[in-house]
């Protein structure tokens, strides 16, 4: 058994689905955040658990040939990587690994292909979307990041995996709360009006939005903010104020009151235009998202005369790619909003063969197939829960040719995809793809066929 401030040698056999190395002392397991499998590294016991313990790293004996020095001077502190501490080719078969550990563990899927993971060739400035907390430091209000698990704020002047008008207009709403000293949230007490400063940006239109999450329903001379926002973010096309006075780790409200500009932004994917409201869903790496996309069409195997299904749809976006193909797209999804975007979205480009129903997926998919509206092929892009099992029952009676399922956590995939090969289908193969560089998540594209 270790003790607790103990230090000693050790050898990384192994790593975690979250990225932190794993070595034994006489079988008993010690996770160290920050070291690479193949290493020997000398640690400091931090915490002693039942079955595990953690340490963090005193002194490199032997160093991975897979190691880099992290490019991100708050790297240790923030939460948003974990993984700059690796070249960039390790993280991609870091990523597939853990995606065939949860098929195997999970799954009872020990034989299926897996690909290589599909990764960037600049895997930086990336993200079209950013969400900077805001609250008090030691010295005044502060936006950035929260630390690896906290809730206290890492401040950062820039980050490499953002566009950098997010990070200027993060800077713009920060100088003008300690301009005006606006007061910021506090979560413990409740008290405070910024919340959070949330950016979007068309990476292919240049269109920005810049959201304030604010307790109240009004900013303290809002014009001055966005007089700054509007002489010094390029392409800005719309601020929006959301209200959110809830307690919670729910950024967004259901309330949106624009404030300047357009209620919505535009973007290209695919030679598609994609309409982004505040609350919509819209992958964050416009990049990796054509590549996921067309990968998740070619899986579908379409010839012209399919009714498909677009299950968790967001803005449309598979559906729509998808929609030259066949013979009609069904989108279902939750967010009444962002049915509104596909249906716009969808008569925007022309498309007519596609149409939009808002609602648990759970609940519609059975009701359409009671009404004798069945799929042939079906998409399935669900958030990190995975599918819910009356959806996955209703598929199974549907019995569709072919499931194609878009995955952004591979331990709800494995189990999903346990319950339909027992089920009379068969995954064929599995794509995983970098949507998130430098971070532990992996995001996957499954071919799935029923059985003859």
């Amino acid at each position: 058994m270790v003790r607790k401030d103990e230090i000693l040698d050790l050898e990384i056999t192994g790593m975690t689905h979250e990225g932190m190395g794993v070595g034994k002392k006489d079988g008993f397991a010690i996770f160290v955040q920050g070291a690479v499998d193949g290493e020997k590294v000398g640690v400091k016991i931090i915490k002693v658990l039942k079955s595990y313990a953690v340490a963090r790293i005193e002194a490199f004996i032997e160093k991975s040939s897979h190691r880099q020095e992290p490019f991100c001077p708050v790297y240790k502190r923030c939460g948003g990587c974990s993984l700059q501490h690796m070249t960039y080719a390790k993280t991609l078969a870091f990523k597939r690994q853990v995606v065939v550990d949860n098929l195997a563990r999970i799954g009872s899927l020990s034989d299926v292909r897996v690909h290589d993971t599909l990764g960037m060739a600049e895997p930086i400035n990336y993200r079209n979307k950013a969400q900077y907390p805001v609250g008090m430091g030691k010295s005044g209000p502060v936006a950035g990041f929260f630390a690896r698990r906290s809730h206290e704020i890492v401040e950062a002047p820039s980050c490499a995996i953002q566009h950098p008008l997010s990070d200027k207009a993060k800077d713009i709403v920060l100088g003008y709360i300690k301009a005006l000293n606006i007061p910021v949230y506090n979560e413990t007490t409740g008290h405070g009006i910024i919340r959070h400063v949330v950016t979007k940006v068309g990476f292919n239109t240049g269109e920005v939005m810049i959201i304030i999450v604010a307790t109240k329903p009004e900013l303290p001379k809002a014009n001055k903010l966005i007089y700054r926002l509007k002489r010094d973010i390029p392409g800005l096309a719309s601020v929006i104020l959301n209200v959110n006075p809830k307690p919670g780790n729910v950024i967004l409200g259901d309330r949106n009151i624009t404030l300047f500009g357009k209620d919505t932004i535009q973007d290209t994917l695919g030679g598609l235009a994609f309409e982004i409201s505040p609350l919509s869903f819209y992958q964050v790496n416009p990049a990796q998202t054509e590549v996921l996309y067309q990968k998740a069409v070619d899986y579908a195997h379409l010839q012209g005369n399919e009714t498909v299904f677009d299950l968790y749809c967001g803005i449309g976006t598979i559906g729509l790619f998808a929609a030259s193909r066949a013979k009609k797209v069904i989108g279902v999804e939750v967010v009444p909003e962002a049915v509104e975007a596909a249906k716009s979205n969808a008569k925007h480009n022309g498309i007519e063969n596609a149409e939009f129903y808002a609602g648990l997926a759970e609940e519609v998919v059975p009701e359409l197939y009671e009404k004798g509206i069945k799929a042939d092929v079906v998409f399935v892009d669900p958030p990190r829960k995975g599918c819910d099992e009356n959806l996955l029952k209703t598929l199974v009676d549907m019995a569709p040719s072919r499931i194609v399922y878009v995955s952004c956590n591979p331990s709800t995939l494995a189990r999903d995809l346990k319950f339909l090969t027992g089920s009379g289908f068969q995954v064929e193969e599995v794509q995983p793809v970098d949507m998130f560089p430098w971070s532990e998540h992996v995001e996957c594209v499954v071919r799935i066929q029923r059985e003859n």
